[in-house]
Protein backbone atom coordinates (compact mmCIF):
# COMPACT_ATOMS: atom_id res chain seq x y z
CA UNK A 1 0.00 0.00 0.00
CA UNK A 2 1.50 3.18 -1.11
CA UNK A 3 2.19 6.17 1.81
CA UNK A 4 -0.43 9.07 1.11
CA UNK A 5 1.36 12.10 1.50
CA UNK A 6 -1.51 14.16 3.24
CA UNK A 7 -1.36 11.60 6.24
CA UNK A 8 2.67 13.34 6.75
CA UNK A 9 3.03 16.88 4.59
CA UNK A 10 2.95 20.12 6.01
CA UNK A 11 4.59 23.46 6.01
CA UNK A 12 6.44 24.16 9.07
CA UNK A 13 3.94 26.23 11.14
CA UNK A 14 4.20 29.33 13.02
CA UNK A 15 5.90 32.41 12.78
CA UNK A 16 9.70 31.57 13.60
CA UNK A 17 12.40 31.44 11.54
CA UNK A 18 12.46 28.81 9.85
CA UNK A 19 8.04 28.66 8.93
CA UNK A 20 7.14 28.38 6.24
CA UNK A 21 5.42 32.13 6.81
CA UNK A 22 8.78 33.73 7.33
CA UNK A 23 10.19 32.05 3.67
CA UNK A 24 7.20 32.35 1.65
CA UNK A 25 8.36 34.94 -0.68
CA UNK A 26 8.81 33.36 -3.90
CA UNK A 27 5.00 32.23 -3.30
CA UNK A 28 3.80 35.87 -2.25
CA UNK A 29 5.48 37.30 -5.76
CA UNK A 30 3.53 34.43 -7.89
CA UNK A 31 0.42 36.17 -6.05
CA UNK A 32 1.09 39.19 -7.22
CA UNK A 33 2.39 38.05 -10.63
CA UNK A 34 -1.00 36.55 -11.34
CA UNK A 35 -3.37 39.57 -9.91
CA UNK A 36 -4.03 40.72 -13.67
CA UNK A 37 -5.71 36.99 -14.77
CA UNK A 38 -7.16 36.74 -10.87
CA UNK A 39 -8.55 40.21 -11.60
CA UNK A 40 -10.04 39.37 -15.03
CA UNK A 41 -11.43 35.82 -13.96
CA UNK A 42 -13.32 37.38 -11.15
CA UNK A 43 -14.40 40.51 -13.44
CA UNK A 44 -15.87 37.63 -15.85
CA UNK A 45 -17.46 35.27 -13.51
CA UNK A 46 -19.11 38.56 -11.49
CA UNK A 47 -20.44 40.31 -14.54
CA UNK A 48 -21.81 37.33 -15.90
CA UNK A 49 -23.51 36.15 -12.76
CA UNK A 50 -23.91 39.17 -10.03
CA UNK A 51 -24.33 36.73 -7.64
CA UNK A 52 -25.87 37.45 -3.95
CA UNK A 53 -23.88 34.92 -2.51
CA UNK A 54 -20.39 34.07 -3.33
CA UNK A 55 -18.50 30.98 -2.56
CA UNK A 56 -14.61 31.36 -3.10
CA UNK A 57 -11.99 28.87 -1.82
CA UNK A 58 -8.50 29.03 -1.90
CA UNK A 59 -6.71 25.30 -2.48
CA UNK A 60 -3.22 24.72 -0.59
CA UNK A 61 -3.77 27.97 1.71
CA UNK A 62 -1.11 27.13 3.55
CA UNK A 63 -0.24 29.20 6.72
CA UNK A 64 1.09 33.26 7.11
CA UNK A 65 0.37 36.70 5.09
CA UNK A 66 -0.09 34.97 1.82
CA UNK A 67 -3.45 33.35 3.19
CA UNK A 68 -5.08 36.55 3.41
CA UNK A 69 -3.32 37.63 0.65
CA UNK A 70 -5.58 36.38 -1.94
CA UNK A 71 -8.93 36.74 0.20
CA UNK A 72 -7.79 40.29 0.05
CA UNK A 73 -7.23 40.28 -3.53
CA UNK A 74 -10.64 39.24 -4.67
CA UNK A 75 -12.48 41.49 -2.11
CA UNK A 76 -10.69 44.29 -3.37
CA UNK A 77 -11.74 43.19 -7.05
CA UNK A 78 -14.96 42.42 -6.17
CA UNK A 79 -15.66 45.71 -4.29
CA UNK A 80 -14.46 47.63 -6.87
CA UNK A 81 -16.76 45.66 -9.67
CA UNK A 82 -19.97 46.37 -7.46
CA UNK A 83 -19.41 50.16 -7.41
CA UNK A 84 -18.56 50.09 -10.81
CA UNK A 85 -21.88 48.10 -11.96
CA UNK A 86 -23.95 49.97 -9.12
CA UNK A 87 -24.67 46.53 -7.61
CA UNK A 88 -25.50 45.50 -3.81
CA UNK A 89 -22.22 44.02 -2.56
CA UNK A 90 -22.47 40.28 -2.28
CA UNK A 91 -21.77 37.93 0.43
CA UNK A 92 -18.89 36.17 0.13
CA UNK A 93 -17.88 32.95 1.84
CA UNK A 94 -14.07 32.06 1.92
CA UNK A 95 -13.01 28.47 2.16
CA UNK A 96 -9.27 27.77 3.49
CA UNK A 97 -8.27 24.59 1.95
CA UNK A 98 -4.97 22.59 2.86
CA UNK A 99 -3.61 19.00 4.18
CA UNK A 100 -5.12 18.20 7.85
CA UNK A 101 -1.61 18.76 9.26
CA UNK A 102 -1.87 22.56 7.77
CA UNK A 103 -1.01 25.12 10.92
CA UNK A 104 -4.57 26.52 10.57
CA UNK A 105 -4.07 27.39 14.44
CA UNK A 106 -2.14 29.90 13.25
CA UNK A 107 -4.17 31.14 10.33
CA UNK A 108 -7.05 32.22 12.67
CA UNK A 109 -4.94 33.59 15.26
CA UNK A 110 -4.24 36.19 12.34
CA UNK A 111 -7.66 36.32 11.11
CA UNK A 112 -8.74 38.47 13.73
CA UNK A 113 -6.34 41.19 13.35
CA UNK A 114 -6.27 40.84 9.60
CA UNK A 115 -10.16 41.74 9.89
CA UNK A 116 -9.59 44.64 11.97
CA UNK A 117 -6.60 45.73 9.37
CA UNK A 118 -9.26 45.56 6.35
CA UNK A 119 -11.93 46.99 8.19
CA UNK A 120 -9.90 50.00 8.93
CA UNK A 121 -8.79 50.29 5.53
CA UNK A 122 -11.96 50.07 3.54
CA UNK A 123 -14.31 51.26 6.18
CA UNK A 124 -17.96 50.92 5.05
CA UNK A 125 -16.64 49.72 1.33
CA UNK A 126 -15.87 46.16 2.68
CA UNK A 127 -17.30 43.90 0.88
CA UNK A 128 -19.34 41.22 3.52
CA UNK A 129 -17.60 37.89 4.06
CA UNK A 130 -16.72 35.39 6.34
CA UNK A 131 -13.70 32.89 6.56
CA UNK A 132 -13.45 29.15 7.76
CA UNK A 133 -11.24 26.31 7.17
CA UNK A 134 -11.83 23.41 5.45
CA UNK A 135 -8.81 21.03 5.50
CA UNK A 136 -8.68 18.10 3.19
CA UNK A 137 -6.89 16.54 0.06
CA UNK A 138 -7.61 18.73 -3.05
CA UNK A 139 -6.74 15.27 -4.71
CA UNK A 140 -10.94 14.33 -4.01
CA UNK A 141 -14.05 15.75 -3.10
CA UNK A 142 -14.33 18.78 -0.25
CA UNK A 143 -17.20 20.63 -1.51
CA UNK A 144 -21.33 19.73 -2.32
CA UNK A 145 -22.06 19.43 -6.45
CA UNK A 146 -22.38 23.32 -7.98
CA UNK A 147 -21.49 25.06 -4.82
CA UNK A 148 -18.79 26.81 -5.67
CA UNK A 149 -18.36 30.00 -7.92
CA UNK A 150 -14.35 30.26 -8.28
CA UNK A 151 -11.26 27.85 -7.11
CA UNK A 152 -7.60 29.39 -6.37
CA UNK A 153 -4.51 27.91 -6.03
CA UNK A 154 -1.26 28.89 -6.18
CA UNK A 155 2.18 26.78 -5.87
CA UNK A 156 0.35 23.71 -4.72
CA UNK A 157 -0.62 21.55 -7.95
CA UNK A 158 3.39 20.58 -8.11
CA UNK A 159 2.91 18.16 -5.12
CA UNK A 160 1.75 14.58 -5.31
CA UNK A 161 -1.29 12.69 -3.04
CA UNK A 162 1.41 10.11 -2.54
CA UNK A 163 4.61 8.56 -3.25
CA UNK A 164 4.80 7.23 -6.96
CA UNK A 165 4.64 3.10 -7.15
CA UNK A 166 7.11 1.26 -9.14
CA UNK A 167 10.34 3.27 -7.18
CA UNK A 168 11.52 0.00 -6.61
CA UNK A 169 12.30 -3.49 -8.47
CA UNK A 170 10.59 -6.76 -7.67
CA UNK A 171 13.47 -7.52 -5.33
CA UNK A 172 13.16 -4.13 -3.55
CA UNK A 173 15.79 -2.29 -4.40
CA UNK A 174 15.63 1.06 -4.92
CA UNK A 175 15.94 2.35 -8.83
CA UNK A 176 16.43 5.99 -7.98
CA UNK A 177 19.53 5.25 -5.69
CA UNK A 178 21.08 8.43 -4.51
CA UNK A 179 17.92 10.71 -5.22
CA UNK A 180 14.66 11.66 -3.64
CA UNK A 181 13.01 12.80 -7.40
CA UNK A 182 13.62 12.79 -10.99
CA UNK A 183 17.22 13.95 -11.45
CA UNK A 184 20.04 13.44 -13.90
CA UNK A 185 20.84 9.75 -13.27
CA UNK A 186 16.93 8.36 -12.92
CA UNK A 187 15.72 5.34 -15.05
CA UNK A 188 13.47 5.85 -17.27
CA UNK A 189 10.86 3.97 -15.21
CA UNK A 190 11.56 6.21 -12.80
CA UNK A 191 10.32 9.10 -14.93
CA UNK A 192 7.31 7.47 -16.25
CA UNK A 193 6.50 6.43 -12.53
CA UNK A 194 6.42 10.04 -11.34
CA UNK A 195 4.62 11.45 -14.78
CA UNK A 196 1.96 8.85 -14.23
CA UNK A 197 1.33 9.77 -10.71
CA UNK A 198 0.95 13.28 -11.51
CA UNK A 199 -1.22 12.45 -14.61
CA UNK A 200 -4.06 11.10 -12.41
CA UNK A 201 -3.88 13.45 -9.43
CA UNK A 202 -4.18 15.81 -11.84
CA UNK A 203 -6.92 14.21 -13.53
CA UNK A 204 -8.26 13.32 -9.75
CA UNK A 205 -8.57 17.04 -9.28
CA UNK A 206 -10.11 18.13 -12.69
CA UNK A 207 -13.01 16.00 -12.06
CA UNK A 208 -13.64 16.91 -8.32
CA UNK A 209 -13.88 20.53 -9.37
CA UNK A 210 -15.81 19.90 -12.12
CA UNK A 211 -18.91 18.83 -10.21
CA UNK A 212 -18.08 21.21 -7.23
CA UNK A 213 -18.63 24.26 -9.97
CA UNK A 214 -21.75 25.91 -9.92
CA UNK A 215 -22.61 26.54 -13.27
CA UNK A 216 -20.24 29.74 -14.83
CA UNK A 217 -17.68 29.43 -12.12
CA UNK A 218 -14.18 29.55 -12.38
CA UNK A 219 -10.57 28.87 -11.43
CA UNK A 220 -6.91 30.53 -11.53
CA UNK A 221 -4.32 27.90 -11.04
CA UNK A 222 -0.83 28.89 -10.49
CA UNK A 223 1.71 25.84 -10.30
CA UNK A 224 5.18 25.29 -11.25
CA UNK A 225 6.31 23.77 -14.75
CA UNK A 226 9.72 23.72 -16.51
CA UNK A 227 10.61 25.12 -20.01
CA UNK A 228 12.92 22.06 -21.27
CA UNK A 229 11.27 18.79 -21.96
CA UNK A 230 14.25 17.36 -20.00
CA UNK A 231 12.48 15.68 -16.87
CA UNK A 232 15.42 16.35 -14.65
CA UNK A 233 15.98 20.18 -15.55
CA UNK A 234 15.22 23.43 -13.59
CA UNK A 235 15.81 24.57 -10.54
CA UNK A 236 13.49 22.55 -8.34
CA UNK A 237 15.37 19.31 -9.62
CA UNK A 238 18.53 21.10 -8.67
CA UNK A 239 17.38 22.04 -4.98
CA UNK A 240 16.31 18.50 -4.92
CA UNK A 241 19.20 17.12 -5.63
CA UNK A 242 20.66 19.31 -3.32
CA UNK A 243 18.76 18.35 -0.19
CA UNK A 244 19.13 14.51 -1.56
CA UNK A 245 22.92 15.39 -0.74
CA UNK A 246 22.29 16.35 2.69
CA UNK A 247 20.00 13.95 3.70
CA UNK A 248 22.02 11.79 2.53
CA UNK A 249 25.14 12.90 4.63
CA UNK A 250 22.60 12.87 7.48
CA UNK A 251 21.93 9.71 7.63
CA UNK A 252 25.78 8.73 7.11
CA UNK A 253 26.56 10.55 10.65
CA UNK A 254 23.92 8.76 12.26
CA UNK A 255 25.03 6.52 15.08
CA UNK A 256 24.28 2.41 15.12
CA UNK A 257 21.98 3.15 18.27
CA UNK A 258 20.31 5.91 16.22
CA UNK A 259 20.29 3.18 12.99
CA UNK A 260 18.74 0.77 14.95
CA UNK A 261 16.12 2.68 16.80
CA UNK A 262 14.99 3.93 13.42
CA UNK A 263 14.75 0.26 11.24
CA UNK A 264 12.95 -1.35 14.31
CA UNK A 265 10.28 1.40 14.87
CA UNK A 266 10.07 1.07 11.39
CA UNK A 267 9.48 -2.49 11.47
CA UNK A 268 7.10 -2.11 14.22
CA UNK A 269 4.52 -0.12 12.41
CA UNK A 270 4.77 -2.14 9.13
CA UNK A 271 4.16 1.09 6.55
CA UNK A 272 5.99 3.62 7.87
CA UNK A 273 8.52 2.51 6.06
CA UNK A 274 7.45 4.67 3.13
CA UNK A 275 7.15 7.66 5.78
CA UNK A 276 10.83 7.49 6.01
CA UNK A 277 11.07 6.97 2.44
CA UNK A 278 9.40 10.26 2.29
CA UNK A 279 11.36 12.18 4.87
CA UNK A 280 14.78 10.67 4.08
CA UNK A 281 14.66 10.09 0.43
CA UNK A 282 15.23 6.71 -0.92
CA UNK A 283 18.86 6.55 -0.82
CA UNK A 284 18.76 7.55 2.82
CA UNK A 285 16.58 4.99 3.83
CA UNK A 286 18.83 2.67 1.99
CA UNK A 287 21.82 3.77 3.68
CA UNK A 288 20.04 3.49 7.25
CA UNK A 289 19.16 -0.28 6.13
CA UNK A 290 22.96 -1.23 5.08
CA UNK A 291 24.18 0.89 8.13
CA UNK A 292 21.63 -1.66 9.99
CA UNK A 293 22.32 -4.93 8.17
CA UNK A 294 26.25 -4.41 8.55
CA UNK A 295 26.04 -3.68 12.43
CA UNK A 296 23.56 -7.10 12.78
CA UNK A 297 26.48 -9.12 11.13
CA UNK A 298 29.40 -7.25 12.68
CA UNK A 299 27.52 -9.00 15.54
CA UNK A 300 27.23 -12.32 14.87
CA UNK A 301 31.05 -12.67 13.63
Amino acid sequence: MAFKVEQALHMVGGAGETSYATNSRIQEKAIYRTKPILETAIAELYGKLLPERMVVVDLGCSSGPNTFLVVSEVLGIVGDLRRRLEQKPPEIQFFLNDLPGNDFNNVFRSLERYEKMMEEEKGDLLVPHYVVGAPGSFYGRLFPCNTVHFFHSSYSLMWLSQVPQGLESEQGVPLNKGNIYIAENSPPQVVKAYQEQHRRDFSTFLKSRYVELSIGGGMVLTFLGRKSEHPASGELSYLYGLLAEALNAMVSQMTDDVIKYIIIDVKREGERNHGLYICLGPVAWSSAAAKHDKLLKDRHK
